[in-house]
C-alpha cells in the first residue's frame, strides 16, 4: 500500500537529504527540505569548487568517491542526476582496470557491468543534485533555516515526533521526519531534550588522520593506475582518487599518534612521500589546485534508534551517516546514504500509514543494509591501525586468529592472482556484495585459501619506517630559515624502494 500527499521534513540538504527529498516528492509527498547553510545552489562546477561554503559539511572539500552502487541507485532512481552529472565533467570510471597485470584472463564476465560508477568531487556532485532539487516541481527547500529541538507528543505510550521548532521558533509539523543531518547529527541530544529512551550507540575514533591533495591535469588525461585505489604501504596508505573534469585527489594517511609524519601538513614534505612511491609519484604530474587538507578525528560511529524491539521515538528516520558512519578511506559514505535513502521510500510507501509499525520496518531495513558494512568497517580499522602501530614500534604485526579477519587477508592475496577474486574484492570495496555474503560461498573460499596459501610478500612499494623518518628527517635539514620555501623536488633517491602492485589491506570509508 502506497501513502501519498503525506508531509514530510527532510532535515539537511547533502547528497542523501537531497535525494531522499526528490525521491519522496516524485512519489507524491509534500516534502521540505530545511538547510542550515544559507548559500544557494552555485551555477557551475568551478564556482561549486572555488566559492561554495558549506560550514555544516566539515569534509566538504575532502576526497569523495561515488562507488558503483551509487551509481545503480541513481540510474534506477534518478537518471536525470546521473546524466546530469557526466554533462558538468563527471568521470565514467571501471574499477575492473584496476586489474593487477599478473592476471592474465581478462575475458570479461557476466555482469561486469556494474562495477562501472560515474565519480565526482563532493562539491560539484552536491551542486548537480542542488540544481535538480531545486528544479523539482512541489520540492521546497529552504536553506539558513536551523532546527532548535523536536516537537514530541505521547502516542500510543511511546514518545512520537511531530515535527520541528526552528531557531526562529518557527513550528513546523510533518507525518515523518528524516534525518539526513550527517556524521554530525543532533538527533540523539533532541531526542533526549524530550525526554525519550537513549538512543544506543557505538563509537570509537578510528585513530586515522588524513592529508589529502587536489591535482588538474595538464592535458585531460587520468594518471594511469599502476596500484589499486587504496594502497597499504607500511605505516601510511595512499588513496589516489578519480574525479570530475580532469581532475584527481591523493590522499596519505596513518595513525593520528604518529608524531613525525604531523609534518605532511607541509606540501614540501608531503609531495617528498609521494614522490617516494614509485607507483604513485607519477600523480604527482599535475596542476596542485588545493594545498595539504589534513582531517583528522574521524569516528565509526552506529546509532540504533529501536532498543529491545522497542523504538526510542516514532515519526522519524535517520538515513546514511546519521545513522551508521565510517571512515572514509573506501569511499562508502555517499553510495550506502543512497542505496538507505531507496530503502527508505520503500518503507515509507509501505508502513508510513503506522508510526510503529514504520519505526520496526525501518530499524529491520537499516540493519539489513548498513549494518554488515559498518562492521565489516570496524574490523578492517582496527587491523590497519594494530599493523601500523606495531610497524611503528619496530614489531612485526601479529598474526590475527579470527575467521573473519584471515578469511579478508587470504582474499586480498588471490585477488592478486585470480580474476574471480579479484571481483569478489572489488564487489566488496563497491558497496556490491558484503564479505559475509561472499564468504558464504564455499567453493569459491576454498579457492581463496588455495590461493593464498603459499603468497610470499611482496617488496614494499614506498619507503620502510627507517627510510620514511630519513626521507622526513632530511627533508627538514634542507629547510631554510627565510619564509620563502624552495619548490621539493619529487624525485626520491631513498635506496632500496622498489616496486610491486598491492591490493591495500587498510580500513575504508
Amino acid at each position: 500500500m502506497t501513502e501519498t500527499g503525506s508531509r514530510i521534513i527532510v532535515l539537511g540538504a547533502g547528497v542523501c537529504g537531497l535525494a531522499a527529498g526528490m525521491l519522496l516528492r516524485r512519489d507524491g509527498h509534500e516534502v521540505t527540505i530545511l538547510e542550515r547553510d544559507p548559500e544557494p545552489v552555485p551555477s557551475s562546477p568551478p564556482e561549486a569548487w572555488e566559492h561554495w561554503t558549506r560550514a555544516g559539511v566539515t569534509q566538504f572539500r575532502q576526497p569523495h568517491y561515488l562507488q558503483p552502487r551509487g551509481r545503480i541507485v541513481l540510474e534506477e532512481e534518478l537518471p536525470d542526476v546521473l546524466v546530469a552529472l557526466e554533462a558538468a565533467g563527471g568521470l565514467r570510471f571501471d574499477p575492473l582496470c584496476l586489474m593487477p597485470p599478473q592476471i592474465t584472463d581478462r575475458t570479461p564476465r557476466e555482469g561486469d557491468e556494474r562495477f562501472k560508477t560515474i565519480t565526482a568531487r563532493r562539491p560539484v556532485l552536491e551542486r548537480v543534485l542542488g540544481g535538480a532539487a531545486d528544479a523539482e516541481p512541489g520540492l521546497e527547500i529552504r536553506r539558513g533555516v536551523s532546527v532548535r529541538e523536536l516537537l514530541v507528543y505521547p502516542r500510543h505510550g511511546i514518545p512520537h515526533v511531530a515535527g520541528v521548532r526552528t531557531d526562529a521558533g518557527e513550528e513546523l509539523h510533518a507525518d515523518l521526519i528524516v534525518d539526513a543531518m550527517g556524521r554530525r547529527s543532533q538527533l540523539p541530544r533532541w531526542l533526549e531534550q524530550a525526554g525519550t529512551g537513549p538512543v544506543h550507540e557505538e563509537a570509537e575514533d578510528s585513530s586515522f588522520i588524513y592529508y589529502s591533495r587536489y591535482f588538474r591535469s595538464h592535458d585531460g588525461e587520468m594518471p594511469e593506475y599502476k596500484a589499486a585505489l587504496l594502497t597499504a604501504l607500511g605505516t601510511f596508505s595512499l588513496l589516489t582518487l578519480p574525479s570530475d573534469n580532469g581532475t584527481w585527489s591523493v590522499t596519505i594517511f596513518t595513525s593520528a599518534g604518529d608524531a613525525p609524519l604531523k609534518r605532511l601538513r607541509d606540501p614540501g614534505v608531503w609531495t617528498a612521500l609521494v614522490a617516494a612511491c614509485p607507483q604513485h609519484a607519477h600523480w604527482l604530474h599535475g596542476e596542485p589546485i588545493s594545498g595539504v587538507l589534513p582531517m583528522g578525528g574521524v569516528t565509526d560511529r552506529y546509532r540504533r534508534f529501536t532498543v529491545d524491539n522497542y523504538p526510542v521515538a516514532t515519526g522519524i528516520a535517520p538515513v546514511g551517516d546519521a545513522s551508521a558512519c565510517t571512515n572514509p578511506s573506501n569511499g562508502r559514505g555517499m553510495s550506502l546514504g543512497l542505496v538507505h535513502v531507496q530503502r527508505l521510500r520503500d518503507v515509507i510507501r509501505e508502513h508510513l500509514q503506522d508510526p510503529h509499525r514504520f519505526a520496526r520496518a525501518w530499524d529491520a531495513a537499516t540493519e539489513a543494509e548498513l549494518v554488515a558494512w559498518y562492521r565489516e568497517n570496524v574490523e578492517e580499522d582496527r587491523a590497519r591501525i594494530g599493523e601500523i602501530e606495531a610497524l611503528r614500534n619496530g614489531h612485526e604485526p601479529a598474526p590475527q586468529s579470527d575467521s573473519s579477519t584471515v578469511l579478508r587477508r587470504a582474499l586480498l592475496a588471490a585477488a592478486a592472482r585470480d580474476p574471480d577474486a579479484f571481483r569478489a574484492f572489488l564487489a566488496s570495496r563497491c558497496c556490491l556484495t558484503p564479505l559475509r555474503e561472499t564468504f558464504a560461498d564455499r567453493e569459491l573460499v576454498e579457492r581463496i585459501l588455495e590461493l593464498a596459501t603459499d603468497r610470499q610478500r611482496p617488496p614494499l612499494a614506498g619507503p620502510d619506517r627507517a627510510q620514511l623518518l630519513q626521507l622526513l628527517d632530511g627533508f627538514a635539514h634542507l629547510r631554510p630559515t627565510r619564509k620563502s620555501h624552495p619548490k621539493p623536488r619529487i624525485r626520491s633517491s631513498l635506496p632500496g624502494v622498489g616496486g610491486h602492485y598491492s591490493i591495500s589491506t587498510a580500513a575504508s570509508t
